[in-house]
């Protein structure tokens, strides 16, 4: 069920950055939310650099990275605050961006409105219960 995207500009940081950064994001939300790495998904989606604004402002060469990620909406606060902290790190560390301009949240999804294969998270729940 995890799924992670995050938004940049496009042309402020290289491939090697972005392939980077998937590997450590799945890599983290595996970690901090104790789900096996091969169900994470994580996707960078690139935004030509006339199609983003930053407060208002055309985007002036800074990067502000905006990031989902996607949990179901009973797992505890705590670990969504600590997912949070993790990925917003990861950016910092990974792109060299100012903490400050990194915005992140989690997207929380009712077991029975996520599917894998056609099953719903709450029926996949049930039969293994």
């Amino acid at each position: 069920m995890p799924v992670l995207e995050v938004h940049l500009v496009e042309g402020l940081h290289t491939s090697a950055q972005h392939a980077e950064l998937l590997v450590a994001m799945s890599t983290r939300y595996a970690e901090v939310a104790d789900v096996p790495l091969d169900r994470v998904r994580a996707h960078v989606t690139l935004h030509r650099p006339e199609l983003w604004a930053n407060g208002g402002i055309p985007a002036d060469g800074r990067s502000a990275p905006y990031f989902t990620a996607v949990m179901f909406a009973d797992r505890p606060a705590d670990l969504r605050r600590r997912l949070l902290g993790a990925l917003t790190d990861l950016l910092v560390d990974v792109l060299g961006v100012d903490r400050r301009l990194v915005h992140g949240e989690v997207v929380p999804v009712q077991p029975a409105d996520w599917a894998t294969g056609g099953v719903s998270a709450a029926g996949a729940r049930r039969a293994s219960a």
